[in-house]
């Protein structure tokens, strides 16, 4: 009996749970309901119905007149109208720019070329310049600004003087020196430029010497046509020669120049040398260098053979301190080959040799 009336007071337990949490005050989640206002009263009229005024039949009902300041009910508010302002005067009405000349007869309106065409299948216009500045300036004042801002900017003048090669020569008990450079004045077009190389030993003096004067005219973006003349100070006799060359840039970067030299004694020579600067750092650089010259003949008096008279390999490391001075180490081989070994030995000279250079490559 015990277990039934206990069965029974959790059941209803249970039951009220639901309906107290219903009814759990809110303020324990810290929300206050405010309390609702009683309703005023309505004051009865004194007069009773009797006193309301009635219309009469076929009257218009008058209807009260609206509020602009606050639209009806459910409509937006209108636009406020804006404070109408006097338009500022502009300071430069009336103004005209002085001294500036009317634009050219032959030069086309704006808007008048280019894509400003009517639709057709007409051919397409020339292109024109863009010369725009001559539509105020006109083609004329225009044309004497271009011809200065040229030669100040794309036609100067400029020099250089470079020395690849001066070097010191380490050979088996005959030490030497040696020299190869340019200079050169002018255009991007047209220069003059003045070559000199030659080679020596201690104790022998300078062996052969030669200085050129040439024209050098650019005949495409990396190469050049030269002209001029060579005059070999030693050895003697000496020669002049005409010459006609080339010199510049190969693909992969060589550096190449070749030339022919026809002397005031009718003989020919032929010369073709290159290099190549090979970058191990921004500033170690290995240069392969190669000469080959060339005799079209005999000339015993320069003891000089036909056909491939000597050839000099040589390969120097440098160091560029600055891009303008670059000490160097390396190793050249010089050979006289055929004839021209030939009458080396008749000298009483060796035909070949292998030195250790120490030298400085510089330009400014």
């Amino acid at each position: 009996m015990k277990t039934l009336l206990l069965l029974a007071g959790a059941s209803l337990i249970m039951l009220a749970a639901p309906a107290r949490a219903q009814t759990m005050d809110h303020s324990m989640h810290g929300m206050t309901m405010p309390a609702k206002p009683a309703a005023k009263a309505r004051p009865k009229s004194k007069a009773g119905p009797a006193a309301k005024k009635s219309t009469p039949a076929g009257a218009a009902i008058p209807v009260p007149a609206a509020n602009p300041a606050k639209p009806p009910p459910g409509q937006d508010m209108p636009p406020m109208p804006m404070p109408q302002t006097a338009p500022a005067e502009d300071p430069h009405a009336g103004h005209v720019m002085p001294n500036a000349p009317l634009a050219s007869p032959d030069t086309p309106a704006p808007g008048s070329g280019g894509t400003a065409l009517p639709a057709g299948d007409a051919s397409a216009p020339a292109a024109s310049e863009a010369n725009y500045a001559d539509t105020v300036w006109g083609s004329e004042t225009m044309a004497a600004s271009r011809r200065q801002l040229r030669r100040e900017h794309g036609g100067g003048t400029f020099s250089q003087v470079m020395f690849n090669l001066a070097e010191y020569q380490v050979r088996d008990g005959r030490d030497g020196f040696r020299w190869d450079g340019e200079g050169w004045f002018g255009g991007d077009i047209n220069r003059l430029v003045v070559k000199s190389e030659g080679s020596g030993g201690f104790g022998e003096g300078v062996k052969d010497a030669e200085i050129q004067a040439l024209y050098s005219r650019a005949i495409g973006p990396y190469f050049n046509l030269q002209a001029g003349v060579r005059h070999d100070i030693m050895p003697n006799p000496s020669r002049t020669y005409a010459t006609v060359g080339f010199e510049g840039l190969a693909p992969y970067w060589f550096e190449v120049e070749g030339a022919l030299f026809l002397s005031d004694r009718g003989d020919l020579l032929a010369r073709v040398e290159g290099y190549y600067d090979q970058r191990i750092t921004q500033r170690l650089v290995l240069q392969p260098r190669a000469e080959l010259n060339f005799a079209a003949q005999d000339v015993p008096e320069t003891g000089t053979g036909a056909g491939l008279s000597d050839v000099e390999l040589g390969l120097r490391l440098r160091y560029e301190v600055t891009r303008e001075f670059a000490p160097y180490i390396g190793v050249s081989w010089d050979r006289r080959i055929g004839d021209t070994a030939r009458y080396a030995r008749i000298a009483g000279e060796g035909a070949g040799a292998t030195s250790f250079v120490i030298g400085v490559r510089t330009w400014f």
